[in-house]
């Protein structure tokens, strides 16, 4: 499902104009993105929990060169599944 349809979706269920669903799908996600990029975790009950977890440096190959790399440590986004969640899939 892309954003597109995600919006689409929401009015029909909603019965709200596809203009506002919009603004409301896009706004809910700035909301998510920067309080992730300000390190909080977001938890929506019976849905899950989006987080920052820490990756440290590690060393690589180049695929092409074979020459050993060092990967730098970075911050990544990480999705935890709710327990509701999880029922729903695997009905």
């Amino acid at each position: 499902m892309t954003k597109k349809q995600l919006i689409e979706a929401v009015a029909k269920e909603t019965m709200v104009s596809r203009g506002d669903c919009d603004k409301v799908v896009k706004a809910a996600l700035d909301v998510i993105v920067e309080a992730l990029a300000s390190g909080e975790d977001v938890t929506l009950i019976g849905f899950g929990t989006f987080g920052v977890r820490n990756r440290p440096a590690q060393k690589g190959r180049n695929p092409r060169t074979n020459e050993e790399i060092t990967v730098p440590a970075m911050k990544v986004p990480f999705f935890r599944a709710g327990r509701v969640l999880k029922r729903k899939v695997n009905i």
